[in-house]
């Protein structure tokens, strides 16, 4: 990835606080408010749920870095729904419909809330036999980029391209993001936790007795040299 939200191991940006333990979920009202949007938009089933992550890695840089977390968030909301003619550029600066929507019978009412957040959404499919077992030595692909668009969504993180880890674990097949966020179907690919060496990710100051474990589909992987 070469966008600005990849930043894992990034030095300048300050430690990272956990919050409290008693922290409120939400730590302003409109936080909520702007999660609930975003699922009730998700609801109208005219993208999912890769589709919304890069849209958010789609912000222009400048505007990725400023934003709050939920900024990012409603920010990338308004442009999936003009890109995807859930609403028009007119519609939404002026906060309000110019008509009736062809999506309304699929508005997540109040109600039904709790039910379709406790379904979920699944992404393990059948899928290809996996090339790789617990054990196995594996390195990824270098540099981390999409194969199928430039500057395209990936879940494989910069700061472990070109890096070689160990299975630990085979989770079966699931929707693969690369393709899933382009309109390129599911796509379903073998999965793998992967263990890596924290000194082989951070440098000599990550402490020597530390691993980081990653899940990664298979076409981001080869058997290591060696």
């Amino acid at each position: 990835m070469s966008r600005v939200h990849d930043m894992g191991g990034r030095f300048g940006d300050r430690a990272v606080i956990p919050d409290a333990p008693d922290a409120p979920v939400f730590e302003k009202d409109w936080h909520a408010r702007a999660l609930a949007v975003t699922l009730a938009a998700g609801a109208l089933g005219q993208w999912n749920l890769d589709i919304s992550r890069h849209s958010r890695e789609r912000l222009a840089p400048k505007d990725y870095s400023r934003f709050s977390y939920y900024e990012k968030w409603m920010a990338a909301l308004a442009d999936l729904l003009v890109e995807k003619g859930v609403v028009t550029e007119r519609e939404l600066r002026a906060g309000h419909a110019e008509g009736g929507s062809p999506l309304s019978d699929r508005k997540l009412m109040g109600a039904n809330v709790a039910a379709v957040l406790s379904k979920g959404g699944p992404v393990d499919r059948p899928g290809p036999a996996p090339r790789f077992k617990p054990g196995d030595k594996v390195q990824t692909r270098h540099p981390a980029a999409n194969s199928f668009v430039a500057g395209g969504h990936t879940r494989l993180p910069g700061y472990a391209s070109g890096q070689t880890g160990e299975v630990r674990a085979f989770y079966g097949c699931h929707i693969f993001p690369d393709a899933h966020a382009h309109g390129r179907g599911e796509d379903p690919q073998p999965i793998y936790a992967v263990a890596f060496p924290a000194q082989a990710l951070w440098g000599p100051t990550a402490d020597p007795r530390d691993e980081v474990i990653l899940d990664l589909w298979e076409p981001y992987l080869e058997p290591a040299d060696g």
